[in-house]
Protein backbone atom coordinates (compact mmCIF):
# COMPACT_ATOMS: atom_id res chain seq x y z
CA UNK A 1 0.00 0.00 0.00
CA UNK A 2 1.51 3.39 -0.96
CA UNK A 3 2.10 5.94 1.92
CA UNK A 4 -1.01 8.11 0.68
CA UNK A 5 -3.42 5.33 0.68
CA UNK A 6 -1.97 4.66 4.13
CA UNK A 7 -2.57 7.87 5.55
CA UNK A 8 -6.11 8.48 4.39
CA UNK A 9 -7.01 4.94 5.75
CA UNK A 10 -5.18 5.68 8.81
CA UNK A 11 -7.06 9.23 9.14
CA UNK A 12 -10.70 7.50 9.00
CA UNK A 13 -10.13 5.08 11.42
CA UNK A 14 -8.82 8.07 13.88
CA UNK A 15 -11.91 10.13 13.17
CA UNK A 16 -13.93 6.47 13.43
CA UNK A 17 -12.50 6.01 16.85
CA UNK A 18 -12.61 9.58 18.02
CA UNK A 19 -16.28 9.39 17.61
CA UNK A 20 -15.96 6.09 19.60
CA UNK A 21 -14.64 7.73 22.33
CA UNK A 22 -17.31 10.15 22.17
CA UNK A 23 -19.92 7.76 22.25
CA UNK A 24 -17.98 5.99 25.70
CA UNK A 25 -17.80 9.36 27.17
CA UNK A 26 -21.31 10.01 26.73
CA UNK A 27 -22.52 6.99 28.44
CA UNK A 28 -19.35 7.32 31.47
CA UNK A 29 -21.44 8.89 33.91
CA UNK A 30 -24.73 10.79 34.56
CA UNK A 31 -26.71 12.24 33.07
CA UNK A 32 -26.13 10.15 30.63
CA UNK A 33 -26.15 11.91 27.14
CA UNK A 34 -27.91 8.93 25.22
CA UNK A 35 -28.78 10.84 21.49
CA UNK A 36 -25.20 12.09 21.54
CA UNK A 37 -23.57 8.63 21.86
CA UNK A 38 -26.22 6.88 19.36
CA UNK A 39 -24.84 9.36 16.58
CA UNK A 40 -21.42 8.92 17.50
CA UNK A 41 -21.80 5.52 17.35
CA UNK A 42 -23.34 5.40 14.08
CA UNK A 43 -20.56 7.74 12.93
CA UNK A 44 -17.79 5.37 13.81
CA UNK A 45 -19.54 2.91 12.06
CA UNK A 46 -19.80 4.78 9.03
CA UNK A 47 -16.15 5.95 8.84
CA UNK A 48 -14.93 2.29 9.53
CA UNK A 49 -17.00 1.47 6.46
CA UNK A 50 -15.21 4.45 4.51
CA UNK A 51 -11.98 3.12 6.05
CA UNK A 52 -12.07 0.11 4.24
CA UNK A 53 -13.21 1.68 1.17
CA UNK A 54 -10.18 3.85 0.76
CA UNK A 55 -8.26 0.43 2.03
CA UNK A 56 -10.24 -1.12 -1.28
CA UNK A 57 -9.17 1.89 -3.73
CA UNK A 58 -13.03 3.00 -3.93
CA UNK A 59 -14.81 6.18 -3.82
CA UNK A 60 -16.12 7.35 -0.71
CA UNK A 61 -19.45 8.57 -0.84
CA UNK A 62 -20.91 11.96 0.97
CA UNK A 63 -23.66 9.44 2.81
CA UNK A 64 -24.50 8.72 6.36
CA UNK A 65 -26.79 5.75 4.95
CA UNK A 66 -24.83 2.46 6.47
CA UNK A 67 -27.22 0.56 4.13
CA UNK A 68 -26.12 1.73 1.62
CA UNK A 69 -22.90 2.11 2.43
CA UNK A 70 -22.53 -1.95 3.27
CA UNK A 71 -24.41 -2.80 0.55
CA UNK A 72 -21.32 -1.97 -1.53
CA UNK A 73 -18.96 -3.50 0.71
CA UNK A 74 -20.82 -6.67 0.55
CA UNK A 75 -20.35 -6.81 -3.59
CA UNK A 76 -16.53 -6.63 -3.01
CA UNK A 77 -16.23 -8.98 0.18
CA UNK A 78 -19.21 -11.19 1.25
CA UNK A 79 -17.95 -11.65 4.66
CA UNK A 80 -19.75 -7.60 5.31
CA UNK A 81 -23.04 -9.66 4.98
CA UNK A 82 -23.03 -10.57 8.41
CA UNK A 83 -22.67 -7.42 9.67
CA UNK A 84 -26.43 -5.96 8.21
CA UNK A 85 -28.49 -6.48 10.45
CA UNK A 86 -26.14 -5.51 13.56
CA UNK A 87 -25.68 -1.53 11.29
CA UNK A 88 -28.71 -1.11 9.86
CA UNK A 89 -30.51 -0.06 12.90
CA UNK A 90 -27.86 2.08 13.72
CA UNK A 91 -28.49 4.22 10.78
CA UNK A 92 -31.36 6.37 12.12
CA UNK A 93 -28.72 7.72 14.25
CA UNK A 94 -27.17 9.49 11.67
CA UNK A 95 -30.25 12.15 11.56
CA UNK A 96 -33.22 11.11 13.77
CA UNK A 97 -31.51 11.66 16.93
CA UNK A 98 -29.81 14.49 16.02
CA UNK A 99 -32.73 17.04 15.50
CA UNK A 100 -35.27 17.86 18.19
CA UNK A 101 -38.22 16.93 15.04
CA UNK A 102 -38.17 13.35 15.89
CA UNK A 103 -38.03 13.55 19.61
CA UNK A 104 -37.77 10.74 21.85
CA UNK A 105 -35.79 9.66 24.37
CA UNK A 106 -33.37 6.60 24.33
CA UNK A 107 -32.83 4.46 26.69
CA UNK A 108 -29.71 3.88 28.67
CA UNK A 109 -29.53 0.20 27.37
CA UNK A 110 -30.08 0.86 23.54
CA UNK A 111 -27.66 3.53 23.51
CA UNK A 112 -25.08 0.96 25.03
CA UNK A 113 -25.99 -1.34 22.57
CA UNK A 114 -25.15 0.97 20.08
CA UNK A 115 -21.64 2.13 20.87
CA UNK A 116 -21.25 -2.06 21.34
CA UNK A 117 -22.21 -2.59 18.10
CA UNK A 118 -19.90 0.42 16.65
CA UNK A 119 -16.97 -0.94 18.75
CA UNK A 120 -17.29 -4.49 17.18
CA UNK A 121 -17.47 -3.48 13.40
CA UNK A 122 -14.62 -0.81 13.93
CA UNK A 123 -12.56 -4.15 15.23
CA UNK A 124 -13.47 -6.33 12.49
CA UNK A 125 -12.51 -3.53 9.87
CA UNK A 126 -9.02 -2.91 11.34
CA UNK A 127 -8.63 -6.80 11.19
CA UNK A 128 -9.98 -6.70 7.28
CA UNK A 129 -7.37 -3.63 6.47
CA UNK A 130 -4.37 -4.52 8.99
CA UNK A 131 -2.14 -2.04 8.78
Amino acid sequence: MDEEKRLTVERWLIKAGHDLETARRALKEEPYITDTACFHAQQCAEKSLKAFFAFSGEHIEKTHDLTKLLNRCVKGDSSFEAWKSVLYPLTDYAVTERYPDDWREIPLAEAKEAVEKAEKFMAFVKNKIKL
